[in-house]
């Protein structure tokens, strides 16, 4: 195995490791026990991530990664603004089905609180989250809406409404707290938003 081979995988067992722990932890998660799940020392996590921090950094970014890139496979090109809102809106409503969700929204929650706990760790989750984020701004800008197209500012405006919608709705939907919040009550909801975030200059408000 190569030297670089072995880093990738001390990296990926770190990153798993941590997923595991930081899930039941929270910010008392031991960086000891961390190390010690993928067999490795406290050192690897400083050489590879630089710290406790920098390795929950990279956590989330590993853990968000393979999302936006399956959102860009539903959400097509080639449709119009209101029905890419409507295909990201369904696969979001089909994600809150997935084997993995308890983890997933356990996840979610203790990021929160760690940050809430950590201001530094706090701002370096946000940044890394906008990152991934501009995947999606992205995906919806330049989308033909009436007759004009969607401004990166307007795409941007959709997503973070869109995130804060579809995170309370899909935690509503996996505690019990949502019924009836189907796939079409999702994409009602996204088209919604969609329409009054990115109104055509040219339509009249009602």
């Amino acid at each position: 195995m190569t030297r670089a081979e072995t880093r990738e995988r001390n990296r990926r067992a770190l990153l798993d490791a941590a997923f595991e722990v930081v899930s039941r932890d929270g910010y008392r998660a031991r960086l000891e026990e961390i190390a010690e799940r993928a067999d490795l020392t406290t050192g690897a996590v400083y050489s590879l991530f630089g710290s406790k921090n920098g390795l929950v950094v990279a956590l989330v970014a590993d853990h968000l990664r393979p999302y936006y890139e399956e959102i860009e496979q539903a959400v097509p090109a080639g449709l119009d603004l209101l029905e890419a809102a409507d295909a990201f809106a369904r696969y979001y409503r089909r994600s809150c089905d997935a084997p993995d969700v308890l983890p997933r929204m356990s996840l979610q929650i203790t990021l929160l609180d760690m940050a809430l706990h950590d201001p530094e760790l706090g701002s370096r989750l946000a940044t890394s989250i906008r990152a991934q984020e501009e995947h999606l701004v992205a995906l919806f800008t330049g989308r033909p809406h009436g007759a004009s197209v969607v401004t990166p500012r307007q795409a941007q405006r959709l997503t973070t409404a869109l995130r804060a919608l579809f995170v309370g709705l899909g935690q509503g939907v996996t505690l019990g707290l949502a019924p009836g919040a189907d796939e079409q009550y999702f994409a009602a909801a996204a088209r919604a938003l969609a329409s009054g975030l990115c109104r055509d200059p040219e339509e009249p408000t009602p």
